[in-house]
This record gives structure tokens, C-alpha cells and sequence, in this order.
């Protein structure tokens, strides 16, 4: 029972001092469909990335959308624009 409790305050101490996430590295915006739905219709380019698993993306995903895992983000970061619209759901 005592080595227990140290465990979880040891786990607590080591919780309570971990370092918050830190902000991206560039700005995010949140946006609704149906404003992306405006962007798209106005002729914004824009690069949809579809972060569910194959099957959900399969199932139904917006058109234009590539699918890219989240997990696989960071391995496939080269592949997104950084000059403009990339919008992840």
C-alpha cells in the first residue's frame, strides 16, 4: 500500500511539472464547412487534408480532400503547402 502511494505521488509530482504543449509554430484558425464551402466556391485554393484513419476517409471525405493519417503528418510535413489554405479534418 505505501509503495503504491509513492508511486502516485511520485506520478503527480512529475505531472504537475511537465511543460505545457507548445503553440504551432504557425498561426491556426479554426473555420466551419460552410465557410469553407464560400472559400472553395469563391475558387480558394486551398489543400484539404483528411487526418482519419483509411476506412473513415473511404466511407465519405470531401472532394479534393487527400488522406494523410495524423500520425503520418509529421513524416509527411514536405508534402503540405506553406504558402496557402491547408485545411486538416
Amino acid at each position: 500500500m505505501r509503495r503504491a502511494l509513492i508511486v502516485v505521488v511520485a506520478a503527480g509530482v512529475l505531472l504537475a511539472g511537465a511543460a505545457p504543449a507548445a503553440p504551432p509554430e504557425y498561426p491556426v484558425t479554426f473555420i466551419k464547412v460552410d465557410e469553407l464551402r464560400v472559400l472553395l466556391d469563391r475558387g480558394t485554393k486551398a489543400d484539404i487534408i483528411d487526418v482519419r484513419n483509411w476506412d473513415a476517409y473511404v466511407d465519405s471525405h470531401i472532394h479534393g480532400a487527400r488522406s494523410m493519417p495524423l500520425r503520418a503528418v509529421p513524416d509527411r510535413a514536405p508534402e503540405i503547402s506553406k504558402t496557402g489554405l491547408v485545411v486538416f479534418y
